[in-house]
């Protein structure tokens, strides 16, 4: 996924992450459990610590440490995924133009599309899955502030963070007693974006 010529892209593609799995636990904001597993002998690769994490029933975990190594662009298209799954077949209107408003920044990350997401994210509730994605669409560069004012630039994660929430809020908005086997289907959307992308590759 690549931005088209002469789009007034304020996103920036990432390369793919050479962090460790210890780095990713630093930022990810993984609970006590989770961090436990780190201790004792060296930390395992980060795909395995992911694997650990899920074996645990840690799976609100899982979805942080992987939202914190995705590349920006492919993380905010996994929200998006699990969102759209999660919306149903007749979303809400309101819903229904967050997803969309996502997709059109995944395809294209201009400034213009960015800030629609925002719009839309809004409109939606970022505390719907929808929403959420899309507020991690506008978090993924450019500035937090209207285009008249000074730049605010995003910090680091704020996409990551985002991202997160969307995730854990599809498998557990609706039908939470469904939730341990809808985090392992979104898990594995989310390795294999990490796969395809060669996030983990020597």
């Amino acid at each position: 996924m690549t931005a088209p010529v002469g789009a007034q892209a304020p996103y920036t593609p990432q390369a793919p992450s050479r962090r460790t799995t210890v780095d990713i636990c630093t930022v990810a904001d993984l609970g006590d459990e989770a961090r436990a597993l780190l201790e004792g002998a060296a930390p395992p690769p980060p795909k395995e610590f992911i694997a650990k994490l899920v074996a645990a029933n840690l799976h609100i975990d899982a979805v942080r440490f992987l939202a914190h190594a995705l590349p920006r662009r492919e993380c905010v298209w996994w929200a998006w995924v699990c969102a759209r799954k999660a919306a149903g077949a007749e979303p809400p209107q309101p819903i229904k133009n967050a997803l969309d408003a996502t997709e059109r920044w995944i395809v294209q990350p201009t400034e213009e599309h960015r800030r629609a997401a925002l719009t839309f994210g809004e409109l939606a509730d970022f505390g719907t899955p929808a929403g959420c994605a899309a507020l991690a669409a506008f978090m993924t560069g450019g500035s937090l502030g209207p285009p008249e004012a000074p730049a605010i630039p995003p910090g680091e994660f704020m996409t990551a963070k985002a991202v997160s929430g969307s995730v854990t809020l599809s498998a557990v908005a609706k039908e939470p007693d469904l939730a341990p086997e809808k985090f392992a289907e979104f898990l594995n959307l989310g390795l294999e974006v990490a796969d395809r992308t060669k996030l983990w590759a020597a």
